[in-house]
């Protein structure tokens, strides 16, 4: 039975790590494309997912669990829901700006709160909707074009090709959550920690077939092209494996609208990083929606 603060800690330590990886990614679009930035939180995660689960697997001191079709299922369908989710999310933040890019994709938290009521009987309390409106609310001050016509641009920015990315984007992490918290629960006889590492594991394998079969078939120089960059792409797929091992180990304690809602503490290590490493600024609007994030994360931790 895990500490009923257990989880928090691990959202918050998957939202900082994962802030980093898309940190990192981002300067890989340039060297790689899309599909191929996206291919190195896999493929270069794969081996520290590797190590984590032997460490695990060494301090439980549990045999290897076993799986149903079930877990493949879920498991498979959080992979390739991920692959397309991240392949957005990077094309969003090289369409706008670092943080706000990032905004977009938070549209996940309405998605993945009806998705796990409805695919895996999650509740959903009256505290966990609250933080989703407002945590919502947040993201829509977060994306205004035009701060003289704040209501007009959040209309206008919400209807433009941009902005359905980053909703599809949403979608995919919404789905990938839930998929991924579906998997750890049919392994109902394992440990939280250990079921989390192994389904970190066939998650990360699924998607480096899929996606680097797909890559080479249709674009080998992607392949090559990794070697020129292994340095940024060892800590991309390190900080991808990190984040990836405290958002599992999160969903199999707590409902994944919980863990989501919480994890956008990330954004205001988005905040951070685009001030400090990309030298852009922040509108007044965008510092309000920060503020409504910022609370709607203390209602869903205290709550």
């Amino acid at each position: 039975m895990a500490p009923g603060w257990l989880w928090i800690v691990l959202t918050v330590w998957a939202a900082f790590a994962q802030t980093l990886r898309n940190a990192a990614q981002r300067h890989l679009v340039t060297d790689l494309g899309t599909l191929g930035a996206t291919l190195v939180r896999f493929l270069f995660g794969l081996p520290f997912a590797l190590i984590y689960f032997g460490i695990v697997l060494a301090i439980t001191g549990d045999p290897v669990p076993g799986v149903n079709l079930a877990f493949v299922a879920w498991v498979t369908e959080g992979g390739v829901c991920q692959i397309a989710a991240t392949a957005l999310l990077l094309r969003v933040m090289h369409e706008r700006n670092f943080a706000v890019g990032v905004a977009y994709s938070k549209t996940e938290l309405i998605q993945v709160a009806i998705f796990g009521a409805a695919f895996l009987g999650d509740p959903t309390s009256l505290t966990t909707i609250i933080a989703v409106i407002l945590a919502t609310l947040g993201v829509l001050m977060l994306s205004p074009v035009d701060p003289q016509r704040r209501l007009a641009s959040i209309v206008q920015g919400w209807t433009s090709w941009t902005a359905f990315l980053g909703v599809a984007s949403g979608a995919g992490f919404a789905l990938a959550a839930v998929g991924y918290r579906g998997a750890a629960l049919e392994l109902t006889d394992t440990p939280y920690t250990l079921a989390a590492a192994y389904t970190l594991v066939w998650a990360m394998s699924v998607q480096v077939l899929v996606l680097g079969g797909w890559l080479a078939w249709t674009n080998r120089a992607v392949l090559v092209a990794l070697g020129g960059v292994w340095r940024t792409s060892m800590l991309a797929g390190f900080m991808g494996a990190a984040a990836s091992a405290g958002w599992f180990t999160a969903f199999t304690i707590e409902p994944a609208a919980n863990v989501r809602t919480l994890g956008l503490v990330e954004l205001l290590f988005s905040f951070a990083i685009a001030r400090r490493f990309f030298r852009e600024r922040l509108a007044p609007a965008e510092l309000a929606g920060a503020a409504m994030l910022t609370l709607a994360l203390v209602i869903v931790t205290f709550g």
